[in-house]
């Protein structure tokens, strides 16, 4: 019909061919929702004859997603295809340019070209969606882009990684070691062959810097976020955290502080009646603290091709019923520059475990040094464990000893510069691990 909205969709993996399914099966619905028809008229990916389990027929394919981009054929063009370069921006600037909507799933691009874009789209009277950029089939971004707007955003967080939460919830609930929830994670289908992107916390930080500027009205910079994955987490960590009362998650944190904003993406201890310790498996959490309504907490899958797809639907209709709203919320000229906060104390404290040498003087040491940078120790923990003892003259030292220290409220600077200096001592026998404890309601 003359009136529908016509759909060119570039990339037909798992999220591409569940959108065209969705579309197809679902047509008469967003018909109805969106007063006037939606379907796919064109489409691109790397094989034509692969067989995707969706019907092709009567839509025109294109080998070049940048024709397909700019095609007469189309109104509306998804990028599917990934990556924060080539045949993605190349398309997606094209599609702009040519006055055409566009709809992304790709957090990558926007956390390095997002502003960019924003102020193409603007420039040619167009939308730029990207609803499942982030946290998959949770509309986090039409909830702080639209239905917290009387809001002031304090603080956002959340778990924004399902591989990172599959493998910590195997790890706790069946004490199995990191690298065997990972490949249990690869097999699965829940971590990629080369899972850096997602254990080492990049993936979290690109979701985080789109969160970020949607809550604060600031330009994207992905760059600033500090990030830490969480490879280097053990099961002595994990026992740790149950023992005081914690339970361990990959959290992306942007919050306002007197100095600028801060963003971060690391292992954290969370209490077990925190509504985000509760969030197991695959699902992703985001909480959002706006000063007038509070906390408000949105739980869903964060991947899959059916919550993503379900994601990309939702920008496509508010384009088919003309509903228009800035990409980052405000106009991209207003945008405010990114500026980082300050060091400051870190209200939940720290753990630190430490694999002490068992011999005078060792933890004296330790404890010296954590005075000299005004660190102050809320508990000490030693799990003592059989050892064999020196012989008598041996350089060779003791068999080294667990130590959990708990910190008071401190800095991360000097956190970071006692344990260095700890290190360098050699009274440690491996490198400190260092989790922070977050205050969370």
């Amino acid at each position: 019909m003359a009136n529908d909205l016509r759909l060119g969709v570039a990339g037909l993996g798992t999220v591409g061919a569940s959108l065209v399914r969705l579309v197809s099966e679902k047509s008469d619905a967003l018909a109805r929702r969106c007063a006037r028809g939606v379907r796919v008229t064109g489409v691109s990916a790397r094989s034509r004859g692969r067989d995707r389990g969706i019907d092709l027929s009567g839509i025109a394919w294109f080998d070049d997603p940048v024709k397909l981009a700019t095609s007469g054929e189309i109104d509306l063009f998804v990028e599917l295809m990934g990556g924060d370069s080539g045949a993605a921006e190349e398309s997606v600037r094209a599609a702009l340019s040519s006055g055409k909507h566009v709809v992304t799933a790709n957090k990558a691009l926007l956390a390095k070209h997002g502003v960019e874009l924003a102020k193409l789209a603007e420039e040619n009277g167009v939308s730029l969606n990207f609803e499942a950029a982030v946290a998959g089939g949770i509309p986090i971004v039409k909830t702080m882009r639209e239905s917290l707007a009387g809001n002031h955003v304090n603080r956002v967080y959340g778990i924004l990684n399902g591989t990172c939460n599959y493998i910590l919830t195997r790890m706790e609930r069946e004490g199995l070691a990191f690298a065997e929830c990972l490949a249990d994670a690869q097999r699965l289908g829940y971590a990629e062959a080369d899972p850096t992107f997602d254990i080492e916390g990049f993936d979290t930080a690109h979701k985080l810097a789109l969160l970020t500027s949607l809550a604060f009205g600031c330009e994207i910079d992905a760059g600033a976020i500090y990030v830490e994955g969480i490879s280097s987490i053990t099961i002595a960590d994990i026992e740790a955290a149950d023992e005081l009362g914690y339970r361990i998650k990959l959290l992306g944190v942007a919050q306002r502080t007197e100095t600028g904003i801060e963003q971060r993406v690391h292992p954290t201890m969370v209490p077990k009646s925190s509504a985000i310790a509760r969030i197991d498996g695959v699902l992703n959490a985001v909480a959002v603290d706006g000063d007038t309504v509070g906390e408000v907490v949105l739980v869903g899958p964060g991947a899959g091709g059916n919550a993503t797809a379900s994601a990309v639907v939702a920008d496509i209709a508010d384009i088919a019923r003309g509903d228009r709203t800035p990409t980052l919320g405000k106009p991209a000229a207003e945008l405010e520059p990114y500026k980082p906060a300050g060091m400051r104390k870190h209200e939940g404290g720290y753990y630190i475990r430490l694999s002490v040498y068992d011999r005078p003087g060792a933890f004296a040491r330790i404890a010296q040094e954590m005075a000299t940078q005004n660190i102050s120790l809320e508990s000490i923990v030693q799990r003592r464990r059989a050892v064999r003892s020196d012989a008598p003259g041996s350089s060779q030292p003791a068999e080294p000893q667990p130590v959990i220290l708990i910190t008071y409220e401190t800095t991360e600077a000097a956190i970071r510069e006692a344990l260095e200096i700890i290190a360098s001592q050699n009274v440690i026998a491996d490198r400190p691990q260092m989790i922070r404890i977050e205050k969370l309601s």
